[in-house]
């Protein structure tokens, strides 16, 4: 006898119970209560309509009693008490539990009033032809089999299924920590969100929304509110209010309230026991008589008498308050993908199952030819042995056995072993002419197929074409009607759609106080005006940012710590054109002694775009570009931008993307421009610090200013022969010439003084140089900042101490590169330029009136007040009009 106390070892109970519960729980999750997303089915509904598919059980079938059925599944299959199985095939014969019931049940299988249903002894059942759809191709190799509990049987480890089951049933199921609920939809909806998908790829949840709205229940009633479903589909969790159908109709000088439809999965029963004890407990006093008039023959109709004097919208509001009429359903997308459980939204659902479908085309597709070519074989076989049939009769004849005649045939014709058993297997008839020819046109027949077959095989695009065709084939034979309304919810409205889209300009003061003020407000004024008050300052606080705006644009506030937050245009409060606006620290989470140091706007179409990037510049001369997608999930935290060094500032950032030019300006009077494709700057991640993009040629110098050059209508610049810049020597008494083409920038000093030059003058060199002159300078100016402009643009100018000013850019003077600029604002004694933005043009809805050419609308805008200051003539070019004037 052995003993046993020499092989025992000590073990933490509570690793074991860990490991176990861990193994069981998954167990249970894969195994029993979540369905796979490729079928949509649950491992017992999978397992009870493949026996009844073995069983012969289709449409065209006689019924058979259930018990049969679920015998089958359990003996063979589903190694779990019948009770489970019979209560899963009853809910697949429940027409109110099933959008489209995959079982087709006689007898009693329960109802809506939370009846039961009867035992499976006496019921009978047969598969519908949409559960066949599910089956179809299954015996052509188009799914993995994998043997049954005890390995006696095969079983299927996923349906082949020709629609997407998941979403047209919907399903529920509790597993261990984890739970699934997926409504279910109306069938052709599904089958062209599906389509959708297959001809637009990067199709997103607002797109193929148009064509599946929401859910479609079997018992109809009303979804109130699409921001919850479009939340549902976008993340795989959410939750739907369902309220039912109720009308309200007078009778007898009384109002009475029909409910024709009650929310999914409600039973009835206890709905109507649930108003009549909030009526005996007079917590509704409006209703005199409740009735349950439901019948198969005129549906459901639950009626409620109100009382002489009481209003019936008052009572429907109350019962909706109070019962279920009106009921929340949460929602959660949980599949299992690959063995494993996973949340995913309706895109990702939608593009599993047509993986799942690509991978069942194929494998069918190779069935078929595989099938296709061996018949060709015994076909070329057989044709070759007619054309020599003489021959062949004689060797058979001479033959002593099958064997023998087999072996000669070889010998003699170089047949097959194949084709050898198909010759001796013909019969007289076939040598009949019509036989022949019946066996010539069977193998060109078969040619053609193989290769259509062998076609798809290899293509992708056509596997695509045959799933968008069989799914419009279904959506022919079973779709119908959608059953549910989808009204509108409080929680719809989108304060966007509340703000109408207008031009914006944008003030930041040093200390942080920001506003946002309507561009007209500043009414247009020549150049060399002073403007008007832009915001009342103090002495310690003045303009420092300026700029303009779409009002539902988004605006990213970037950092001196490299951090980047944002706000809606529209969420800062719109101030006076005094006003000092509202501090940022209480509309963004910066961090105390955080600075502001660059702003930038972004239209939320531009996220999706893969060819949008951020550019980002340094006062030192440093640049990165980085994927504006890595800016999406946009957080109220902030993101981190970028790595900034201790003496280094951010000083702008920009939207850009591939074609586009970059153009550095430093304050003492000097420009880079480059390209800002890969090979000059790579995309980099968020934590990056960057690249040179420019060093500098004046000791003390610093870059002020990023532009993005989007327009590119002039030659490429010679390079020397080791690719370097050729500086270019400029007399500082002599104004270069006005010479050029294409796009033009704007060059503003903090002194007054802007010019015109187009951007063809800049020659264009490689990252990292010294650039060349942009401006001449007088004693004491420095560059403020360099923006790209048309003439049919306006220009906004603002100061230190608040003035502002709108000027037209034709009225700049357009001058060679390296000149003096001209007067374009008069500045009072000791003030500067602080800010500079060109005005941009927001498209605005117009009316359906105004575009049929009617009269425009009779709204007109609230009066705007500007200070009554003459518009002042132009200063001469290059002129310093009197200080104060």
């Amino acid at each position: 006898m052995s003993d046993l106390g020499t092989r025992d070892f000590q073990v933490n109970i509570e690793d074991i119970m860990h490991t176990a519960y861990l193994q069981y729980s998954l167990s249970v999750n894969v195994g029993r209560a979540i369905p796979d997303v490729r079928d949509g089915l649950k491992p017992v509904n999978r397992r009870i309509l493949y026996a009844m598919r073995q069983l012969g059980l289709g449409k065209s079938h006689a019924t058979v009693k259930c018990a049969r059925v679920v015998g089958e599944v359990m003996g063979k299959y589903h190694p779990h008490g019948d009770a489970a199985i019979y209560d899963a095939l009853v809910r697949l014969a429940q027409d109110f539990s099933m959008r489209n019931p995959l079982i087709e049940g006689q007898g009693n299988f329960g109802n809506i009033d939370g009846d039961p249903a009867a035992a499976s002894r006496y019921t009978e059942c047969r598969m519908e032809r949409l559960a066949e759809e599910l089956l179809a191709d299954i015996e052509k190799d188009t799914v993995n089999m994998i043997p049954n509990f005890d390995e006696s049987e095969t079983e299927p480890e996923v349906l082949p299924a020709r629609y997407p089951q998941l979403l047209v049933n919907g399903t529920t199921g509790i597993g261990v920590g984890m739970a699934t609920s997926i409504p279910p939809h109306n069938l052709g909806e599904v089958i062209d969100a599906t389509i959708c998908l297959l001809d637009n790829p990067k199709a997103t949840v607002d797109e193929l929304m148009e064509y599946l709205p929401g859910p479609d229940f079997p018992t109809g009633a009303i979804i109130r509110g699409r921001y919850s479903m479009r939340q549902f589909y976008q993340t795989g969790h959410g939750s739907i209010k369902i309220r039912a159908k109720a009308d309200i109709i007078e009778k007898d000088g009384r109002e009475q309230i029909i409910v024709s439809e009650i929310p999914y999965a409600i039973c009835k029963e206890q709905l109507v026991k649930k108003i009549a004890e909030l009526v005996n407990d007079k917590r509704i006093t409006g209703i005199s008589g409740l009735r349950d008039e439901s019948s198969k023959r005129t549906g459901m109709r639950i009626v409620i008498e109100i009382k002489r004097g009481a209003m019936g919208s008052v009572v429907l509001n109350q019962l909706f308050a109070h019962t279920m009429l009106e009921t929340t359903i949460g929602c959660t997308m949980l599949v299992v993908d690959h063995n494993r459980p996973r949340t995913m939204n309706l895109v990702q659902v939608l593009q599993a199952y047509i993986d799942h479908r690509l991978e069942v085309i194929v494998r069918r597709t190779l069935f078929e030819l595989k099938k296709a070519q061996a018949r060709a074989h015994i076909l070329e076989g057989l044709m070759k042995a007619l054309a020599n049939i003489n021959d062949v009769v004689q060797i058979i004849r001479e033959s002593r056995s099958r064997q023998d005649a087999a072996a000669n045939l070889i010998a003699r014709f170089e047949f097959t072993q194949i084709q050898v058993d198909a010759i001796l297997d013909m019969r007289l008839h076939q040598l009949t002419g019509l036989a022949i020819e019946t066996l010539t046109a069977e193998y060109e027949e078969l040619k053609k197929r193989i290769e259509y077959l062998t076609a798809l095989a290899a293509s992708r695009e056509m596997q695509l074409g045959v799933i968008k065709d069989e799914l419009k084939e279904i959506r022919e034979k079973y779709a119908d009607p959608r059953r549910t309304e989808i009204t509108i919810d409080d929680t719809d409205l989108n304060i966007a759609d509340l703000i109408p889209r207008h031009s914006c300009v944008i003030t930041v003061s040093n200390t942080g106080y920001i506003k946002r003020v309507p561009a007209d407000t500043y009414r247009t004024q020549h150049r060399g005006g002073k403007g008007i008050i832009g915001m009342e300052t103090k002495e310690e606080d003045h303009v420092e940012h300026l700029f303009n705006a779409d009002s539902h644009d988004i605006i990213f506030f970037f950092t001196d710590r490299g951090f980047m937050y944002w706000l809606n245009v529209y969420e800062i409060p719109e101030g006076s054109r005094t006003g000092k606006g509202r501090a940022i620290t209480n509309m963004i989470k910066v961090e105390p002694g955080e600075k502001i140091c660059a702003m930038l706007t972004v239209r939320q179409e531009e996220f999706d775009d893969p060819n949008k990037y951020i550019v980002m510049a340094s006062r030192r001369g440093f640049i990165k570009k980085s994927e504006l997608a890595l800016f999406k999930n946009l957080r109220r935290v902030g993101l981190r931008a970028l790595v900034i060094e201790e003496d280094d500032d951010l000083i702008g950032a920009g939207i850009s993307e591939n074609g586009n030019e970059i153009l550095l300006s430093t304050k003492f009077g000097m420009a880079c421009l480059f390209d800002q494709d890969d090979d000059q700057i790579r995309p980099m991640g968020r934590t990056a610090r960057g690249v040179t993009g420019m060093r500098f040629k004046i000791e003390g110098d610093s870059v002020v200013s990023l532009e993005i050059i989007r327009e590119h209508l002039y030659e490429e610049p010679a390079e020397d022969e080791e690719g370097e810049e050729v500086e270019v020597e400029v007399d500082v008494d002599e104004e270069m010439p006005v010479v050029g083409s294409g796009p033009e920038v704007l060059v503003v000093t903090d002194g007054g003084m802007g010019k015109r030059s187009y951007v063809s003058t800049y020659r264009k060199t490689k990252r990292g140089a010294k650039g060349v002159v942009n401006i001449k300078l007088r004693e004491g100016e420095t560059v403020l900042s360099v923006v790209q402009i048309t003439e049919e643009d306006e220009i906004l100018l603002t100061t230190e101490r608040g003035q502002l000013v709108r000027i037209p850019a034709h009225e700049i003077r357009r001058v060679g590169r390296a000149s003096y600029g001209v007067r374009i604002m008069n500045l009072n004694s000791g003030d500067r330029i602080t800010g500079v933005a060109k005005l941009v043009e927001v498209d605005v809805p117009k009316s359906p009136a105004t575009e049929e050419g009617g009269a425009e609308s009779s709204e007109t805008p609230a009066e705007v007040p500007v200070a009554e200051i003459p518009a002042t003539e132009p200063a001469e070019d290059g002129a310093n009009p009197p200080a104060g004037e």
